[in-house]
């Protein structure tokens, strides 16, 4: 398993939270999949496993997790939250057709927070980027029906 997998294990334990099978599932599914999961997706993704489990559950742990640090919540507007499990400082590129979120790494852009912050007056503390377009299979579709 990813190493941000192990970290996230030994915080829990530092935190002294249970390891539960469930967590640990819902840690294993984030780990293997980056496409920014929903609650939902996750839970339909572990359900099979745990019979007995809940969405409630699943929303549970991840505020948790979101809570100690090691997934960030992702909200657009009315759409479900999305979670990341990359903990790396990076962008977002999201696809307007089918919702696909991708990461890209690009150099920190801090000048943008000190220009935002003199501009406004307010205390930055932290930015995110997203740029929309078209991902690569919604690309291929649209070529396909031309």
């Amino acid at each position: 398993m990813s190493t941000i997998y192990d970290e996230a294990i030994k915080r829990l334990k530092h935190e002294n939270i249970r390891i539960t099978p469930q967590r640990v599932a819902i840690l294993e599914f984030l780990a293997s999949h980056d496409a920014h999961p929903t609650a939902e997706e996750i839970y339909r993704a572990i359900e099979v496993h745990f019979p007995g489990i809940s969405v409630a559950t699943v929303y549970n742990n991840l505020r948790l997790f979101t809570e100690i640090g090691f997934v960030k919540e992702m909200n657009y507007g009315d759409a479900s939250s999305r979670f990341d499990f990359t903990t790396e400082p990076h962008y977002h590129a999201i696809c307007q057709q089918c919702g696909k979120i991708g990461d890209f790494y690009y150099p920190g852009l801090e000048d943008v927070e000190m220009a935002a912050s003199k501009l406004t007056g307010y205390q930055i503390n932290n930015h995110r980027l997203e740029v929309y377009g078209l991902c690569p299979e919604c690309q291929a579709k649209e070529e396909e029906t031309k």
